[in-house]
């Protein structure tokens, strides 16, 4: 197998799009909670390795450093392992302005896989706080991953929003780079540093919060104001995964389509 050029790669996202979009609910179903499994494990021990960092104003680039180096593992579970990620699906964008796929087939699996992702997330979320592992470092972790949450939720929503579209042009891209390696290690290399770049720089992906602040709701157990299941939804989850779609969807996929797409004779 020979490394794909941007052309080629393109052709390879669209026929997948047209197995995502025709996929039966049980399957898109069940390799979505693992996708959202897989993205909660990945970031569960991305805190666990920079919460002391974290916890500090003035280490905290050197924290999203360090998890940005280890949160790359839920992306290649999810791209090797097999699973179906709302995030990067949101480049079946490509194959709707190819009329490979219908808006109804598109919007079909992303309502699955979305669902099933937050299942998965926030089931890894419920085990993590349910564990102990949170009363690492004294309870310093649990304080990092409610404050986390907190300011996650806090965020206004035109910063949710943006940082959302940033976000999944970075997760795309790598989704991208992966599709177009010839090997498991290109694979892993190209997907490496797209998802460090996106981490480090605090940008936001909604699956990944369906684990992030499904934790801090866990382990806060209502004591800290503003932080509820409605105001996930509302205020962080509804602008960050707008966001998302834009991102994978119009920058990263219809851009690529409209640049690099022959017309048919």
């Amino acid at each position: 197998m020979k490394q794909l050029k941007p052309a080629e790669i393109l052709e390879q996202t669209i026929n997948a799009a047209v197995i995502k979009a025709d996929g039966g609910f049980k399957k898109l179903f069940f390799l979505g909670i693992m996708a959202g499994a897989f993205i909660a494990l990945g970031g569960a021990a991305a805190n666990m390795c920079s919460y002391y960092f974290l916890s500090n104003p003035a280490t905290a680039g050197i924290g999203r450093m360090i998890s940005g180096l280890i949160f790359p593992a839920g992306l290649v579970m999810v791209v090797l392992a097999g699973g179906e990620l709302f995030t990067g699906n949101c480049m079946m964008t490509a194959a709707l302005i190819d009329k490979r796929i219908s808006f109804k087939g598109m919007i079909r699996n992303w309502i699955i896989v979305y669902v099933s992702n937050f299942i998965g997330g926030a089931l890894i979320a419920w085990m993590f706080v349910y564990s102990g592992l949170l009363g690492t470092g004294e309870g310093l972790l649990e304080t990092v991953t409610i404050n986390s949450a907190a300011a996650k939720v806090s965020l206004p929503w035109g910063q949710a929003f943006i940082r959302g579209i940033l976000c999944n042009v970075l997760v795309c891209i790598a989704v991208w780079i992966g599709t177009g390696a010839d090997s498991t290690v290109g694979k892993i290399f190209g997907m490496f540093f797209p998802i460090w770049a996106f981490v480090a720089a605090g940008y936001e992906h909604s699956v990944a919060n369906m684990y992030f602040v499904s934790a801090g709701l866990f382990a806060d157990g209502g004591s800290t104001a503003g932080l509820t299941w409605p105001a996930f939804l509302t205020d962080n989850l509804v602008p960050v995964t707008l966001g998302n779609i834009i991102g994978g969807g119009i920058f990263v996929a219809a851009v690529y389509y409209f640049a690099l797409k022959e017309k048919k004779k």
